[in-house]
């Protein structure tokens, strides 16, 4: 009996090894997937996005007195000169008023092992701006793209209503920023509109300066066709939300807002494949471990003579699962894959054990374990943050019914053949 055991104990091990290199692989598999796929997504599709709020600035010309020194060229002396010049000065101002709104519509992309949150985005912002100084000047509009590694249809940078901005070199400067020069008088308000439709991935934030900022007057409306939402770190939340059929509308709004963080809107993910198939390959010792601890303790109380060949026929079963599980689930989707599997595995264990003990114990006893140890335990992997707890349940259920199958066995007759009354000698057939 001992021996037995050793021997099963070794095939457990060598079992759990192999699980071990399995998930390994499945892990290796998803990182160098990922490191290809997630740049031709961006390629295809776009990057993340960060939207700044435009930056403004006026600038003026005044009339001063400078001062320079002349170095006279026979004697060596130098001596001090004024005289009056036009000089530019420049400061930066604030938008008075910021009405955005923003739609999004998620349509996530699956490429091998693994599927990205890839999203289109329709934005729509409003910009106000009143020239409080008394001096004349310009007032330059400088806005930066969201990301360069994305396309803008339907792009729109008006002011005052006006024609539209024309993107060419004087008015960019820069490959990844628009810029608008408008005249201002005292008391002149200027508005101007930018609006774009993109596509984007992973996330989208509304910056509204490199460090602390103040906003004034600010209102941004967002609407998704998902209802899974969260918030990316470092963002302000909602003012108001409300639900809609497809998803949620959500409202930022602040009169006057001094902060350093943003808005932000992180995309819903679905389960990956390649990440969840690696999680049930390293949890599948547990999984084996249970089964067969069940099925040496309904044998030992049935007089059931598994031998440790047995036992590895088993182990072999569940870790087809598991492997079979790997290899289609980045073809097929990832229920029909699993549900393949588990089903492949159940076939394997409960056609093996009917012709070794016998129908019954077979579709019984192993097929009702087998569902509950590997196929209900791996299940519980699609429940994010559940996982455990799940497992937790049902391993003090089965530690429960154990105990109570296994409270009246003398444990040093084991192996003896001996029956003694009240009690069930582990040998009996």
């Amino acid at each position: 009996m001992w021996k037995r055991l050793v021997a099963v104990s070794a095939i457990f091990v060598g079992m759990a090894i192999a699980w071990f290199i399995l998930g390994a692989t499945i892990a290796n598999r998803t990182r160098s997937s990922d490191r290809k796929l997630s740049d031709a997504v961006s390629g295809l599709w776009g990057s993340v996005q960060s939207q700044r709020s435009p930056s403004l600035s006026f600038s003026w010309e005044e009339l001063r007195i400078v001062e320079e020194k002349v170095k006279d060229q026979s004697t060596g002396r130098e001596t001090v000169v004024t005289r009056e010049q036009w000089l530019t000065t420049q400061q930066p101002v604030l938008l008075d008023r910021s009405d955005l709104s923003v739609d999004f519509l998620l349509d996530q992309r699956k490429k091998g092992l693994l599927w990205y949150p890839t999203y289109a985005i329709d934005f729509d912002g409003l910009y106000s701006y009143e020239h409080v100084s008394a001096r004349e000047g310009e007032l330059t509009i400088v806005y930066q793209f969201p990301s360069k590694q994305a396309s803008y249809d339907a792009f729109v940078f008006t002011v005052d209503g006006g024609e539209d901005v024309k993107l060419t070199p004087e008015s960019t400067g820069d490959a990844n920023i628009v810029r608008r020069i408008i005249p201002v008088q005292p008391g002149s308000v200027v508005t101007f509109r930018i609006a774009y439709r993109s596509r984007g991935l992973d996330s989208w934030r509304y910056a509204f300066g490199d460090t602390v900022s103040r906003v004034k007057d600010f209102r941004l409306s967002m609407t998704t066709n998902f209802r899974d939402i969260d918030f990316p770190g470092g963002t302000i939340s909602p003012t108001a939300t409300q639900d809609t059929p497809d998803g949620w509308d959500l409202t930022w709004e602040f009169e006057n807002l001094v902060s350093g963080f943003e808005v932000g809107m992180e995309m819903p993910r679905k389960l990956n494949p390649g990440p969840l198939a690696a999680q049930i390959s390293f949890f599948a010792p547990i999984s084996l471990l249970f089964f067969f601890v069940w099925l040496f303790v309904i044998s030992l109380l049935r007089g059931i003579d598994l031998h440790p060949v047995n036992y590895l026929f088993l182990g072999a079963a569940f870790f087809s699962f598991h492997l079979l599980f790997a290899y289609t689930v980045d073809h097929l989707d990832l229920m029909v894959a699993f549900a393949t599997s588990a089903t492949v595995s159940l076939f394997l264990v409960v056609s093996y054990l009917r012709l070794v003990v016998g129908a019954r114990f077979a579709a019984l006893e192993a097929g009702v374990s087998q569902l509950v140890y590997l196929v209900l335990f791996s299940y519980a992997h699609f429940f994010e943050g559940m996982t455990g707890l799940i497992v937790t349940i049902g391993s003090i259920a089965t530690l429960f019914f154990l105990m109570q199958l296994t409270g009246r066995i003398r444990w040093s007759e084991i192996g003896a053949g001996v029956r003694t009354e009240g009690r069930v000698s582990p040998t009996r057939r």
